[in-house]
């Protein structure tokens, strides 16, 4: 008989002891320097706890750096349309990122935004796990293949894994970003969209379905 594989469980960063609750550790974030180039500050995860879904980000964009709240620049506004469409309440999901800091390059005023490395992604993953062990959503989902990535431990294709699965132990679903709906042609944007939505539709009831069980 076969048994089920133990989650793997990053080891604490040097130096670093593992926080009493989400508070302790949103001020170990926001108090230590940025993993990567870039960012002017850490953008942490908001929403209320034991939530039906989690939403897990690449990382925070310029808005969100500014701002310091997390999806409140271009792809935030097309996740709060997809939500809406899809009826899931987006003040009752907590939302967060991979990454906790802006990367990018500056290219004359403009802040571009540069992918995180797979290794870099792997620094931040150790507050990820402890976030979403205090959080406790019912159902995680990625958002785009560097959330996967930092939830699985290793890579995982969007194309090849979207949909329901298991994640390190966690209940979990693999969709797209919503930045990629603003990087494709025009004219492949609506199916994409309908896709988009129809994901998250059934992620709501996963969700639901696991609140209820």
């Amino acid at each position: 008989m076969s048994r089920k594989r133990a989650p793997q469980k990053q080891a604490a960063p040097e130096g670093q002891v593992a926080p009493r609750s989400l508070a302790a550790l949103n001020r170990l974030i926001s108090s230590s320097s940025p993993m990567v180039p870039g960012g002017t500050r850490a953008v942490l995860g908001e929403g209320p706890p034991r939530p039906d879904i989690a939403f897990v980000g690449e990382q925070p964009g310029d808005q969100e750096d500014l701002q310091g709240k997390p999806f409140v620049g271009p792809a935030g506004k097309l996740l709060n349309r997809a939500l809406e469409e899809a009826g899931i309440d987006r003040r009752q999901s907590y939302v967060t990122n991979a990454v906790k800091h802006f990367k990018f390059e500056p290219r004359g005023k403009r802040r571009m935004h540069s992918k995180p490395t797979a290794g870099e992604v792997k620094h931040y993953r150790w507050w990820l796990e402890q976030e979403l062990d205090f959080v406790k959503p019912r159902l995680t989902v990625a958002l785009g293949a560097t959330a996967a990535l930092a939830l699985a431990g290793k890579p995982l294709s969007v194309s090849a894994n979207r949909g329901p699965i298991v994640l390190n132990g966690r209940p979990a679903f693999i969709t797209i970003h919503p930045s990629f709906l603003l990087r494709i042609p025009e004219e492949d944007r609506a199916a994409a969209w309908k896709a988009f939505v129809a994901d998250l539709k059934q992620a709501k009831k996963i969700g639901e379905h696991h609140a209820a069980a």
